[in-house]
């Protein structure tokens, strides 16, 4: 007769938590490493959470951070469950051996969601496996939206951010106590959670706090502050309430919700239009975390092993949901048009990639110019300034569900081998290979224990492993030609001027320049 394994008990900076075990893992969930955020430490920097007596049951998944829920055009593809309740600077972790002494690697995951959904309570992301497999992993909940990026004259900015800093805190002080080792830390994340763990690498505050990044879709970056304000603007004229968070932290709850998401419905990376982000806050965030980590002799974050990389149509799951790839095509020119406004980019661009997938459609092109302007290129540049300890890869197996081919959030997972439940089969369908889950999520979790995941780092060849239909197998830098066809340096502020008639539309120069100009003042060709 097997012995009933009792529930794990385990000491933190704030007092005793106990978890349970399931399939032979430990896990504890909805750890506060913070107080609630909420009466006066709303939009405030977050604070410790008050200590408690006795121990505190840790079984379920805490609150999730306050957010509106996703259109029914992506909630067929995205699952985002929510909790209610004001503790949601909460956390996670799977351990297959809590108690000191076990010095496992640790993995910290940054959930994704544009900074205004999603939560460490998303099944996709469940712990298990990587736990099973010798890492300890924590998963995190942080602010969101105009609670977590609303920028406001009267309270510091990325309060969001400061709660993914004070999560890498607690664990640098309590996973020890889990069987984690404090100096083997690796902070990943994917989309949003990505552009956090890079804005987090630049940060002064967060050095030595992790040994390791992975950037999955998504660069380190930091939005215009004008744009987040006028974000905050257009929600508070809905409002009728001045723009100071004294005011928003007045208005009720869910108005607030829903007025974000009107506010923000165009806020699509395609499309653009007014979005919440990261900003230079001249603390947390001193400086644009792309040019810090690119400059020659970057002193932050050099001992830092890197893993980024991007899927091969990232585009498609933002133009897929709601019929928009359609849409793009029908529009032909005016689409080409808001894409090389949005890139800052010439017809030489456009000319560029055509040449290059000769016979595509207007919304694979200007799906595809898009992603390298946001995504691969500051990738790119971010591993070509760290030759020797950046590690990239591109994941291009197709989902089994028709035209989403190789989109935005696809690899999850695989990533978490996770692919046997009802969320990963929503992006995925049904029959994805599990050899493909085996092969990423094993790199993933090499690269957490000893920061090599199985191939080449970056070097002067471009190696960049795929993982696709077959065999993952490695190849020269693919889409280096797509990077190729921009002929400037496409970070610049400046857009190429329109001189030229593009392919399909001859003699027609003042039109494109009426179509660019209508586009912007609709806000569908604003910088993201």
């Amino acid at each position: 007769m097997t012995a009933v394994q009792a529930d794990p008990v385990v000491s933190t900076p704030y007092g005793e938590v106990r978890g349970r075990y399931e399939n032979r893992v430990a896990v504890f969930r909805g750890i506060p490493y913070a107080a609630p955020p909420f009466g006066p430490r709303r939009f405030r920097p977050p604070e410790p959470p008050e200590p408690w007596d006795g121990v505190r049951d840790t079984v379920d998944f805490g609150p999730t951070a306050p957010k509106p829920p996703y259109s029914d055009a992506f909630a067929q593809y995205l699952s985002d469950p929510s909790v209610p309740g004001d503790d949601c600077l909460n956390l996670n972790v799977w351990t297959p051996e809590p108690g000191p002494g076990a010095r496992l690697p640790v993995l910290v995951w940054l959930h994704g969601g544009a900074l205004t959904r999603g939560s460490s309570a998303v099944p996709v992301y469940d712990g298990h496996a990587f736990a099973r497999d010798g890492v300890v992993f924590v998963s995190v909940n942080y602010r969101l939206g105009v609670e977590g990026y609303g920028l406001f004259p009267d309270a510091p900015a990325n309060p969001g951010l400061r709660d993914q800093l004070a999560a890498l805190q607690w664990v640098h002080e309590a996973i020890g106590a889990f069987g984690g080792d404090p100096g083997r830390v690796t902070l990943a994340g994917q989309s949003a959670g990505a552009i956090s763990t890079g804005a987090l690498l630049a940060a002064p505050r967060a050095q030595g706090l992790f040994r390791r990044a992975v950037l999955q879709s998504g660069p380190p970056e930091a939005s215009d502050r004008d744009k987040v304000r006028r974000m905050v603007r257009r929600m508070a004229t809905r409002l009728k309430v001045p723009a100071t968070a004294a005011a928003f932290a007045d208005v009720d709850r869910d108005l607030l919700l829903r007025t974000q998401a009107e506010v923000g419905r165009l806020s699509s990376p395609v499309l653009g239009g007014p979005a919440f982000g990261i900003v230079v806050d001249g603390d947390l965030v001193p400086r644009d975390p792309l040019e810090a980590l690119t400059e020659p002799g970057a002193a932050v974050a050099k001992d830092v092993d890197l893993m980024l990389g991007w899927t091969s149509e990232e585009y498609r799951l933002w133009l897929v949901p709601g019929g928009l790839l359609e849409r793009v095509d029908r529009l032909g020119p005016v689409a080409l048009a808001g894409a090389m406004a949005r890139c800052h980019c010439g017809f030489e661009v456009v000319r560029g990639y055509r040449a290059l997938h000769p016979g595509a459609g207007t919304a694979e092109i200007v799906g595809q110019m898009v992603t390298d302007h946001l995504l691969r290129i500051p990738l790119h540049r971010l591993a070509e300034a760290r030759p020797g300890s950046s590690y990239v890869y591109e994941f291009a197996w197709p989902s089994n569900l028709p035209q989403l081919g190789a989109c935005h959030a696809l690899e999850l997972g695989f990533v978490f081998d996770t692919g046997n439940t009802p969320e990963s089969a929503k992006l995925a369908g049904e029959g994805a290979p599990a050899e493909l889950a085996e092969a990423m999520h094993g790199a993933w979790v090499r690269f957490a224990a000893d920061g090599d995941p199985g191939w080449r780092p970056w070097d002067t060849t471009h190696p960049v492993r795929v993982f696709g239909k077959g065999d993952p197998h490695l190849v020269s830098g693919p889409r280096d030609g797509d990077f190729a066809v921009w002929t400037a340096d496409p970070t610049t502020e400046e857009t190429a001027p329109v001189s030229e008639p593009v392919e399909g539309w001859p003699g027609r120069t003042a039109e494109l320049r009426s179509a660019v100009r209508r586009l912007r003042r609709s806000g569908l060709a604003r910088r993201h």
